[in-house]
């Protein structure tokens, strides 16, 4: 008697649809369009995780800047003058911080400000 692979074949078949879900024509509906499909959107889906984290640190960069620009400092002096200081805080924590706490965001700046100053007086 030989093997049959109708259970199998529907099970991984079903598996592939069910993933396709949602894809308009025969992307959702072919099993060949929605094998391909389902390659390329493992694809995006892999490198998207990626640029995901580059978009956000650059909304934060923009954030930042724009909070320092209202305080008369540059984006690229506020990090040199928190770096002198010493205060070792991320992007994410700053950018929050500029919306949520605009006055301990002075704060920051007036310390990364006199870490500045005292830099270029040394």
């Amino acid at each position: 008697m030989r093997v049959r692979t109708g259970v199998s074949r529907h099970r991984s078949k079903k598996r592939l649809f069910k993933e396709a879900r949602g894809n308009r024509g025969g992307r959702g509906k072919l099993l060949r369009t929605v094998k391909e499909t389902i390659v390329k959107s493992r694809a995006y889906a892999y490198r998207d995780r990626r640029v995901r984290k580059r978009d956000f640190r650059r909304l934060w960069i923009v954030r930042i800047s724009a909070a320092c620009k209202m305080r008369g400092l540059s984006y690229s002096r506020f990090i040199q003058g928190l770096k002198l200081a010493e205060i070792e805080l991320n992007r994410k924590m700053l950018s929050e911080m500029a919306i949520s706490n605009p006055t301990i965001f002075c704060e920051v700046v007036a310390i990364a400000q006199n870490a500045l100053t005292a830099h270029a007086a040394a």
